[in-house]
This record gives structure tokens, C-alpha cells and sequence, in this order.
């Protein structure tokens, strides 16, 4: 406070000659320049008021070192050094070699007061306390939380481009959050010749920022803060300290806008690419923005298509000044305002109007001061408010996620339906032939059911056709290279459909994700299912059921009735027996008509269960295949399924919906 007042009187007296309003625009700029400091302090007013300024900033520190840390040996040294330095600063007119601006001994010397007041600030009493961090409040807190896991996550499945801004926000969000939640950093940004500067120093009550005809005027962005602790906020932007300023020392100013730290960025339109540079990379940092725009400007592409419309989120922390309305005759100013509104709501940018939340457009004159108190005032209650830094986060969140969109989110269902499994199961069990296995299976009963029931006759005749054919009763079911060849190819076609269908209406990383999980199962799956089915395949002859014996007795007794009838014949014709042509014709008839009824009814008998059981080898093999299919490619397909939608959730709790809203239709894994 030493250092305010020791500071307050030259820099009262000399305010309304540095005043952007004051400053001469015409061309020439001898006074201005930095080569002519020599010909200021030659001046005899500087001079004198040198000397006097010198013992004052002096005095100041030295007092202020006395009263904030009594008895403190190393506050010596410190004021030592205060005035060595303020010394270099009165005898070296502050120039920074950046910007050019009107320097004179006596501001030198109020500015070496304040920056020595600064320098001290460190080694006050240890009774002095730390900026109070940031704070986020708890659907904020849970946004973050969310952003963070849904980029953990996603990290093995889309490229690290994709989740740069995300991780940066992420990241931004940490180190704001650790800083002080009682300053809030707001940057004045705008075109070439749009008057920033001049704002700059309205708002802050005495020239810090050069106002002028040369471009660019300001080449590096320079800080000037309305209370103490923003020294690491400061820092975050990477603002030198020879850059950092205070305001005109004013009670009534320090009471409006405590807490902010005001930022005059260079021009964004600047030829100079390291000045752009500086503005994108400081613009992201900052927690509000002030756009500066003129009459000749303020529809601009640059401005409306590099910054305004890709912010438009961000219309909460945003201001929106029409400068120079000074230059506009009667009802101009309100046409241009009332356009420049217009352009704005064709951007996005919601405007703050009738109590909603949005921008805060203003028209004013930096120059005469008209609107400069509305747009002081509007400053000091958004700084009030000490939440333009969690909603500057929030806004950065909505861009990101937005941002992020196409990988998570689509209009169309997607996941693998229990109809698109089925099929698949049906077009493994046709590639490995389960039906053709299963008719096999049955028509291999049926045959070892006519053998057994069969006539002797028969029997005798289908055996000595089928003496060249093996017994073992094997179904084989793919033994020919080209029904192998077929197989493969349905094989490979089945896997091709699955997981077409199961990546349909995925984003396209997830899509990939899905047919390189199938890809990776389908390795091997042919020669899988070749060795289910040997497995499958009937181990020897088919079951016999309980009526075969009855039948074959039958049979057998036929067959008995046959011989003893033409036994009993033979011994008529050769005399050994007394003819009687009836009972022996009658047990041939009775064994030669019998032998085929029961063989069949042993057919029609054996229909069903030969069906039952051909069905039910059928189901065997097409259990094997399709546990098989399941095990190779559906459950890795199923896993990308589910872990797209764990980040589907997360990425519903991100743009701060339920799960699923705002992410398109769900996920079914089946």
C-alpha cells in the first residue's frame, strides 16, 4: 500500500495525458518511439521529477518491508535490491523492446515502486495465506472424470490425432483447477486497428498497452492484474514479468473489478505468424475472451470463421465490444450493433439477452469513453461471479466431446443381433455338413435295421454286393478336397457376414475394431471344425432298440417255416414220406409271405427312431460347430461390442445425457 501511495501522484497527474482517448493520431510518433527516451528524459520536467520519484519508491519498499515483516533480517537485502532496481528503472525509462509507448522518468519510477511492492510479496510473514484453488462443482467434476476414463479407454482404438484435444483439455482443466479460484484471466482480443489496446488502457485507467497507427502495435500480449496472488496465472500464459502491469491505483476500480487479470493479446489477423501463434495459444488458456471489433471489421471471415464460430460454445465467457462508435453518425452505431448481433447468431453464438446465458455484446468508444463504464461494470460482476473458469472448462468439455462425435456416437442401432449368431451357427453347421451328416446318420439305421430284420435271402444277396464296401458304419462327412475347399469358402463367407452385420451402424474405428476381432478368430476355424466333426462323426454301428431281437426271432421262424416245408416236400417227392402236398405248401407259403411282412414292418418301425436319430446327430455337430464359431470369433466380436459400449456410457456422461442419449441407438452383444 506504501508502494500505491508513492505511485498515486505522478501517475494521477500524468493519466489523462496517456489516456487512449488523449493520444494523438496522427502519424508521427517521435515522442512515442523507444529510440526516443533519451530525448524525453533530456527534458527538463522528466528530470526533475526523476529525482523526486527515486527517494519516494524508495522509501515506499523500505516501509513496506518494515511493516509486513518486522524483525526479518532477509528483508533487508530484499529492500537493497528493490532499490537497486528502481534505480535501474529510473536511470533505463522502462522499454521492453516490444512495444512502443510513451515512457517518462516519472512512470518509470511509479512502475519500479509497484514492481518492488511485487518482488516483496514473497517474503511477507508466514501469516500471509495461498490463492484459494479452483473449485468444480460435482456434474462438472463427473464430466471430467468421464473424459478421462473414455480416452483411457479408447486409446488402443483410435489414433492419438483423434484424442489430442480431448487429452489437452483434460490436462488444461488439471493445472486451472490447481490455481487461484479468486482471479479470473480475461483476454482482449482483436483485428488490426480495432482498438484493444486503447480498451486496454481505458479499462485499466492509465497507458500500459502502445495505442497507434504503426502495425502491429502490440507484438507480445501483456498482463495487467487488479489484485494480488494471479502471479502463477500469469505464469500458465507465459507472460514475462517485464510485462506485467497494475491498474491506475484506485479504490473504487479495486473494489469493481478485484480478481481480474486483463490480457491484451496482439492482433489476431497479424502478418507476423509468431503473433497468431500467441493469441491461439493463449486464447485456450484464458477462462473469458473480450472481442474487440470496428465498424470497418466486424464481419470479417478471419474473425467470424477462425475464432468466433468454432467458440461458439463458449458464449458464456465471451464478450462481444463494438469499438469506435464514436465514428459512426446517428443511428449507425444500432444498425451496425444490430448486424453485428446477426452475424453472431448466424455463428452459433448464443447472445446473452432478456436474462439467458450467452454473450455479452456491448457498442462503445474506447477512445472518448462512451459505454467504457457499462462494459467495467458488465467485467465486474462477471468477476463477481468467480465462475468463469469452471465454465470456460464445461465449454471446452462440449468441444471436445462434440469434437468426438463420429467415433462414438451414431443415428443407427448397432451390435450383433440373435438372429445374425444364428445365422452364423446355421452357415458353420452347413459348412462342416451337419445335414449331411445327419441324413447319413439316419439312413445308416435304416440300413442296420433292414439287415437285421431282413429275410436271409436277402441279407445273403445285399451282402454280396456290398463285399467290397468297409463295415465300420463311420459317417464320413467331408472327405473329398473339393467339398473341403467348399467349406473353407463358406466358412471364411459366414465369418465375413457376422461381422459385417455386428460393425453396421458402428463409428468407424469401432467398426474396424469389430471385423479385425472376427479376422483374428476366422485363423484356424476351418481345421477346428474338420476335427469336431471326426469327433461327431457315429462311433461304429448305430444303437439297436429292444424290439430288434423279437424281430429277428420272427424272422428266423420264417425263415424255419420255409425249410421245414420244403424239407417235408423233397422227402414226398423221393418217397420217404406219405403224400400230403397241403401242409408242407402251406408252411412255405406261410414262411415265404411272412419273411417280407416282417421285414417291412420292421421298416415302417424303424422310420422314426432312424429319423430320431439322425436328427439328433445332426444336432450334435451343430452344437460343436456353433460352440466352436462362438468360442473364435463371436465372443472377441461380443468384447469390442461391450467395451464400445462401456465408452458409449461414458461418452453419455461426458456430453452430460443418460447412457445412450445423445449418442445414437444401443448396443446388443446378444
Amino acid at each position: 500500500m506504501v508502494g500505491k501511495d508513492a505511485s498515486k501522484t505522478p501517475l494521477t497527474e500524468r493519466a489523462p495525458k496517456s489516456r487512449p482517448g488523449q493520444d494523438s493520431p496522427k502519424p508521427r510518433r517521435s515522442e512515442d518511439a523507444p529510440n526516443s527516451r533519451s530525448a524525453d528524459t533530456s527534458k527538463p520536467r522528466s528530470v526533475e521529477e526523476a529525482p523526486r520519484a527515486r527517494p519516494a519508491a524508495k522509501e515506499a519498499a523500505k516501509k513496506r518491508s518494515a511493516d509486513d515483516a518486522p524483525g526479518d533480517s532477509a528483508a533487508i537485502p530484499t529492500a537493497t535490491t528493490v532499490d537497486a532496481d528502481a534505480d535501474a528503472e529510473s536511470e533505463e525509462a522502462w522499454d521492453d523492446g516490444l512495444i512502443a509507448r510513451r515512457v517518462t522518468e516519472a512512470n518509470a519510477a511509479a512502475l519500479a515502486a509497484e514492481r518492488a511492492a511485487a518482488l516483496e510479496t514473497p517474503s511477507r510473514a508466514p501469516g500471509s495465506q495461498a490463492p484459494t484453488p479452483l473449485a468444480y462443482d460435482g456434474p462438472l467434476r463427473s464430466r471430467l472424470d468421464a473424459l478421462r476414463e473414455l480416452v483411457g479407454l479408447s486409446r488402443t482404438r483410435l489414433d492419438s490425432r483423434t484424442l489430442a484435444e480431448a487429452g489437452r483439455v483434460l490436462d488444461e482443466a488439471a493445472a486451472r483447477r490447481k490455481l487461484s479460484g479468486r482471479h479470473t484471466v480475461v483476454a482482449i482480443a482483436g483485428a488490426t486497428g480495432s482498438g484493444k489496446s486503447q480498451l486496454f488502457n481505458a479499462l485499466a485507467g492509465v497507458a500500459i498497452s502502445e495505442t497507434g497507427v504503426r502495425r502491429p502495435t502490440t507484438a507480445a500480449p501483456i498482463a495487467c492484474s487488479w489484485s494480488d496472488g494471479a502471479a502463477a496465472l500469469i505464469d500458465r500464459l507465459g507472460i514475462p514479468g517485464r510485462l506485467r502491469r497494475r491498474p491506475l491505483q484506485s479504490p473504487e476500480a479495486e473494489a469493481q473489478l478485484r480478481g481480474l487479470v486483463l490480457v491484451d493479446l496482439p492482433d489476431h489477423d497479424s502478418a507476423a505468424v509468431q503473433h497468431r501463434e500467441q493469441v491461439d495459444r493463449i486464447l485456450k488458456l484464458v477462462d473469458a475472451v473480450i472481442w474487440v471489433v470496428d465498424p470497418e471489421k466486424y464481419a470479417d471471415a478471419v474473425l467470424h470463421e477462425r475464432y468466433l464460430r468454432p467458440m461458439a460454445g463458449h458464449a458464456e465467457v465471451m464478450f462481444v465490444v463494438l469499438n469506435q462508435v464514436d465514428r459512426l453518425p446517428g443511428e449507425a452505431a444500432d444498425q451496425v450493433l444490430d448486424d453485428l448481433r446477426r452475424l453472431l447468431d448466424e455463428d452459433g453464438v448464443a447472445l446473452g439477452e432478456y436474462g439467458e446465458p450467452g454473450a455479452t455484446v456491448l457498442a462503445l468508444s474506447a477512445l472518448t469513453g462512451d459505454g467504457v463504464g457499462d462494459l467495467r461494470e458488465a467485467l465486474g460482476e462477471f468477476v463477481a461471479e468467480r465462475g468463469a473458469a469452471a465454465r470456460r472448462v464445461a465449454a471446452d468439455v462440449d468441444l471436445a466431446a462434440a469434437e468426438l462425435r463420429p467415433v462414438y456416437a451414431t443415428g443407427q442401432r448397432a451390435g450383433l443381433s440373435e438372429e445374425a449368431r444364428e445365422e452364423f451357427a446355421a452357415r458353420l453347421a452347413d459348412a462342416v455338413g451337419a445335414t449331411a451328416a445327419g441324413e447319413a446318420a439316419e439312413r445308416a439305421w435304416l440300413r442296420n435295421a433292414n439287415r437285421a430284420c431282413g429275410t436271409p435271402w436277402l441279407r445273403l444277396w445285399r451282402w454280396y454286393q456290398g463285399r467290397g464296401e468297409p463295415n465300420t458304419g463311420r459317417i464320413q462327412v467331408r472327405n473329398q478336397a473339393d467339398e473341403e475347399a467348399t467349406a473353407r469358402q463358406r466358412v471364411e463367407q459366414a465369418v465375413r457376414t457376422v461381422s459385417d452385420r455386428a460393425s453396421a451402424g458402428l463409428p468407424v474405428p469401432w467398426a474396424q475394431a469389430v471385423r479385425e476381432a472376427a479376422v483374428r478368430g476366422s485363423q484356424g476355424l476351418s481345421e477346428a471344425l474338420d476335427e469336431l466333426a471326426a469327433k461327431a462323426a457315429l462311433p461304429g454301428r448305430p444303437p439297436r432298440p429292444g424290439w430288434w431281437p423279437v424281430a429277428v426271432l420272427v424272422q428266423a421262424s420264417m425263415t424255419l417255416l420255409q425249410i421245414v416245408g420244403g424239407l417235408w416236400l423233397v422227402g414226398q417227392i423221393v418217397g420217404v414220406m406219405a403224400p400230403n402236398l397241403g401242409v408242407p405248401v402251406l408252411l412255405m407259403v406261410c414262411g415265404i409271405v411272412g419273411g417280407p411282412l416282417v421285414e417291412w414292418a420292421c421298416r415302417m418301425a424303424a422310420r422314426a427312431p432312424a429319423r430320431r436319430y439322425g436328427q439328433d446327430a445332426e444336432r450334435r455337430l451343430r452344437e460343436a460347430s456353433a460352440s466352436c464359431g462362438r468360442a473364435r470369433v463371436l465372443d472377441p466380436v461380443a468384447s469390442e461390442l461391450l467395451r464400445y459400449r462401456e465408452v458409449r456410457e461414458q461418452y453419455g456422461r461426458v456430453v452430460g445425457a443418460g447412457t445412450g442419449a445423445g449418442t445414437g441407438a444401443g448396443v446388443g452383444v446378444g
